[in-house]
Order: structure tokens, then sequence, then C-alpha cells
């Protein structure tokens, strides 16, 4: 198995394991003389089966993360954690340069009476580096996902 095929059967696994609490939730209680809808036992039973499989599956894809050396960018570890703060640090330019901009309010005084409103960051710049930042992510990221297409899960049988 493919890491990237991991990363989705994670994000099933956890999706399945959100529906069965909703669904476990719904049936926990039912009104005395009525049968409920599923069985919450069986469905409690079902719920940490998959829980079980996805604490394994985590382990797996995090083993890979760790061994996986993808050159300039380190592990997988350190190149995921590079591109949270990349998009921390995009989402952090950006708004700054939104709001000294103004970011919809008008920079002209109605009345000679009215304070003005003054920026305090450098626009322009701003939006040069989050624009600079953003290319970045979209490279670490494109790295990230052809690692994750070309590279085997930890822990793999031989199968595939």
């Amino acid at each position: 198995m493919r890491l990237a095929e991991a990363l989705t059967a994670r994000a099933d696994l956890q999706r399945r394991i959100e529906q069965l609490r909703a669904r476990i939730t719904a049936n926990a209680r039912y009104q005395e003389g009525e049968e409920p809808a599923e069985d919450a036992s069986a469905l409690l039973v079902e719920a940490e089966e998959a829980l079980a499989e996805l604490r394994d599956l985590i382990r797996r894809i995090n083993a890979t993360n760790a061994r996986l050396d993808l050159g300039a960018d380190g592990t997988m570890t350190d190149a995921l954690a590079a591109r949270d703060v990349l998009r921390l640090q995009h989402s952090l330019l950006a708004d700054a340069a939104a709001a000294a901009s103004g970011g919809g309010v008008p920079g002209f005084r109605q009345m000679r009476s009215e304070l003005r409103q003054l920026t305090a960051l450098p626009v322009g710049s701003l939006r040069a580096r989050a624009d600079e930042t953003a290319r970045e992510l979209r490279e670490l990221d494109n790295r990230i996902q052809q690692a994750n297409w070309t590279n085997d899960l930890e822990g793999e049988s031989g199968s595939r």
C-alpha cells in the first residue's frame, strides 16, 4: 500500500468512526415499548474495532513519515512540520496585508474633523512575502504529494 493510499484509508476510517458515533448516540436510548433502529452495543463493538484499525494505521503512517528521507526537506515529518508553518505564515501575512490596506474600510474622510486612518505596515511588501510563502508552500506540498504516491507504507508484509 502506498503512503497516499494509507492517508486516504485513514480519512475514511475517521469518517466511519464519526458516523458510528452519531449512530451510537442516536440509538443509545429508546422509548419503552419501542425498539431502537439499531443495536447500539453492536455499533459500539464495530466502532472499537475501527478505532483499533485506525490506531495501527496511524502508527504505520507515522513510522513511514519518520523514516522517509525527502532530501533537502529532511524527513517527511520535517516536511509536514514545515508545510504547517508555511500555511500559518501565509495566513498571517495575508491577514496583516488585508488589515493594513483597510480591508474594505474606506480610507477617506467624510468631514475634515474626522481623523485619518494610517497604515502601520508596508502592504506591498507583505503581499509580496505572502505570495513568496504561497509559492514555497505549493512547491513543498507537491514534493510531499509525490513522496506519498511513490513510497510504500511502513510495516507492509510484502503485499501489494
